[in-house]
Formats: structure tokens, sequence, C-alpha cells
């Protein structure tokens, strides 16, 4: 088991998206298992690669009653989200003590390369599709604060950087 430390805001590298991932490697499938680690110690629903450093367009998204269920992705990609909203309050260790609740679609069907290094499609409904998107603008360098409007995107970092 492997929790690595999250890098904190305004590390740069969450601002830098995430490079393409070529082919699964044993690399890819090490940062995957910390990612889950990392994400199971938090405890967490979703974490992206870039989250502990690692440049890579790798997620995992684990919105499971019971856990263990966690999917690995690489290079996901949004193919369609519904028209229906859901809000939900967020939040991310790189900014730690501090949420925002951010209205994104209720459902969203996402393409992706899995652990076996095919190409897979699958449908997120609720929480998943919540943490699908939140991790998917990790890897494109957004944080989910960035939805907010910008009054309320600077209470947020400043109440953040009080905390510290």
């Amino acid at each position: 088991m492997t929790v690595r430390p999250c890098l904190q805001w305004p590390d740069k590298r969450l601002r830098t998206p995430a490079a393409e991932v070529e082919e699964i490697t044993d690399h890819v499938r090490q940062v995957w298992d910390d990612l889950i680690d990392t994400m199971e110690a938090m405890p967490g629903v979703g974490m992206g690669a870039n989250q502990i450093g690692e440049m890579l367009r790798l997620i995992v998204v684990d919105a499971s009653d019971t856990r263990g269920q966690a999917v690995r992705m690489a290079n996901p990609e949004i193919l369609h989200a519904s028209i229906e909203d859901r809000e939900h309050d967020e939040a991310s260790p790189n900014l730690p003590g501090v949420s925002a609740m951010i209205k994104r679609p209720r459902a969203v069907t996402v393409r992706f390369l899995n652990e076996d290094g095919m190409i897979q499609r699958r449908d997120f409904v609720g929480l998943w599709a919540t943490s699908v998107q939140h991790q998917i603008d990790h890897i494109n360098g957004k944080m989910y604060f960035d939805r907010l409007s910008k009054v309320k995107r600077d209470m947020l970092i400043k109440k953040a950087r009080k905390l510290r």
C-alpha cells in the first residue's frame, strides 16, 4: 500500500494539462494502485494522477457504498453529458479545509483506455458522474473552484490560505 502525498495549491502542476498515456505499462498500473491507496486514505471518491505529481492522463473513481469498486481510466474523455444537472459539495486534498457547491451534469458517457489497454465506454450517474468530471478537470489542469464566480473563488482561496 502506497499512500502518496498530494500536491498543495498553488503548485503549477495542478494547472498543467497531463500527458496522454500511450500504453498501459507497469508504471501506469503502479500509479493507478497509488491513486487508489491515496484516495482510500483520504477517504475520497476519485483522484487524478497530477494530484500526486504524476503528469499522466490517469484517473480512478470509486463512489460505491462498499468501496473496492474503483474504475481505472487512462485518457478519459466525456462523449455525452446529460442536460439535467446535479449539485454536490466538492473538495480536493490539494486545497484542504474548504469546499463548494458545484453544479455539473447528472450523468456522463466516458470513453477511456481500461487496465487491459482496450478502449471502453461507460455511463456514470450521480456521484460517480460528479467524480469522473471532477477528476477529468484535474488532469486538464483545472480545479473545482474554477467553476465558481470570481468572487466566490477568491473567498474560497482566501479561506484556504488562512487555514494553512
